[in-house]
């Protein structure tokens, strides 16, 4: 994902800890996925990570820098 750097800098900054960097997407930026806003951005920065969802949600997956990253859609 080349527009990576641009993307982050859009969003605002919620959780960063060893397993996960998160972002909420409060300006309506489209996924690079699908292009539809997304409500989430989740870096996932070790090999195998969970999250803990409170509900179902679609999600949309690219790799940047070895890492996944996950953009939520609720």
């Amino acid at each position: 994902m080349e527009d990576f750097d641009e993307l982050v800098s859009s969003l605002t900054p919620r959780e960063d800890n060893e397993a996960i960097k998160s972002y909420q997407n409060t300006t309506a930026v489209a996924c690079p996925s699908c292009e539809q806003p997304f409500d989430d951005m989740v870096v996932c920065k070790q090999e195998f990570t969970s999250l803990n969802l409170d509900f179902e949600m679609d999600l949309c997956t690219t790799v940047h820098d070895g890492n996944v990253v996950l953009f939520t859609h609720k």
